[in-house]
């Protein structure tokens, strides 16, 4: 469970595109890992719709599951304790709502991924910074090691340093300031128009992963990109 509260984004939370204002985040849950190949394979067995070679095109790109065995096995290269990745968005968006969960917003994955072992925001710290960007710097392996690293403050793991995680507004994240706050949220998440504006320049590692997802629609998938689901508290047994 994380607590929420006011929280300060690197990108633009008010009308000003040059400053940020806090913005409260809700109370949420959050997976404490990313999603894995077993699980998803879980989830296609019983969501046929979603197995490679079935999922409608417009949905998911022909590198979907592409590193799978089977359209029901992950394989020997695809541990199931892995993260899953080669998965669209609209996948991961089915897979959370299967399990009465959904994506997390852009603010809810960075102010989760904010915290480190004992702080809720360590981002000011340079030797933290210094080690979330030398995982960036680092070559992906072929076989993705297990989810379960060190646990942060809020005993969510892996929100670095195994893969990145599509957000379920990834194509709004482009958006001046005077709109992310304005208007329908759902119509903004597939506007990739407008300037980008951070905030924190020094903060390069979230600028690589903000220039990622804003290049992506909603059907790609790359074999770095998984998931994790979140849940509103009051949805939460």
């Amino acid at each position: 469970m994380l607590p929420g509260g006011r929280f300060e984004s690197v990108l633009p939370q008010g009308s000003s595109p040059t400053a940020s204002t806090p913005v409260d985040v809700k109370p949420f849950a959050m997976r404490t890992t990313p999603v894995t190949a077993g699980e998803f394979a879980r989830f296609v067995a019983t969501h046929p719709e979603w197995q490679r070679g079935r999922a409608a095109k417009v949905m998911a790109d022909a590198r979907y599951l592409s590193k799978w065995a089977t359209p029901l096995q992950p394989g020997a290269s695809v541990p199931a304790q892995s993260p899953v990745t080669d998965v669209s968005w609209f996948a991961a968006g089915a897979f959370c709502e299967a399990e009465g969960g959904r994506l997390p917003t852009w603010l809810e994955w960075e102010y989760a991924a904010a915290a480190d072992a004992t702080r809720a925001d360590a981002r000011r710290d340079p030797a933290w910074q210094r080690k979330i960007l030398s995982w960036y710097e680092q070559t992906t392996p072929a076989i993705l090691p297990a989810v379960g690293g060190a646990p942060n403050a809020y005993g969510v793991r892996d929100l670095h340093g195994a893969v990145w995680e599509w957000v379920d507004d990834f194509n709004a994240l482009f958006i001046a300031g005077d709109s992310r706050t304005q208007g329908d949220p759902d119509k903004l998440k597939f506007c990739g128009a407008g300037a980008l504006n951070i905030i924190d320049r020094d903060s390069y590692a979230v600028l690589m992963r903000i220039a990622l997802l804003s290049s992506l629609s909603g059907a790609d998938t790359t074999g770095t990109l998984g998931f994790r689901c979140v849940r509103d508290l009051e949805s939460t047994p």
